[in-house]
């Protein structure tokens, strides 16, 4: 599989994970929760920032989980099958997803808000300072 990276040539994300990795769910879930990836404007005082949205309507809370492990950014959810209710017609099942993101070094998550069932996190890339070093010159003899 080939790896996608994005924002030209400045580097933020892949999205080359092994797909066992990157989806978790019913077959033909592979495209589930839809997401977009947005690059936020950049002010005077605010570093590079990138937002991934996903569409998780129908999750509460505390069935969602942002955690970040070895560089790679995982966003997951797990509801749960409420076996009290009886259906006449079920058209909307209780779903798991589980997305991976291989974040570039140097971002970092900055927060993650849920908000009329679209889960918003963002990253922020801090600006590098500008350094310069001056090597002194010794001379030969």
């Amino acid at each position: 599989m080939s790896r996608m990276t994005l924002l030209d040539g400045s580097l933020w994300l892949s999205l080359g994970a092994p797909r066992a990795l990157r989806d978790v769910g019913k077959p033909g879930d592979a495209g589930y929760p839809p997401y977009n990836i947005e690059l936020l404007p950049e002010g005077e005082e605010e570093p590079e920032a990138l937002r991934i949205t996903l569409a998780v309507a129908g999750f509460k809370l505390d069935e969602l989980e942002v955690s970040i492990e070895s560089g790679g950014l995982t966003i997951g959810g797990r509801q749960r099958d409420e076996e009290t209710r009886e259906y006449l017609h079920r058209g909307i099942a209780a779903r798991q997803f589980k997305r991976t993101f291989q974040l570039a070094s140097g971002v970092e998550v900055r927060k993650a808000e849920l908000n009329d069932g679209l889960l918003a996190v963002e990253l922020h890339r801090p600006r590098k300072e500008k350094r310069v070093l001056k090597v002194g010159i010794a001379a030969a003899d």
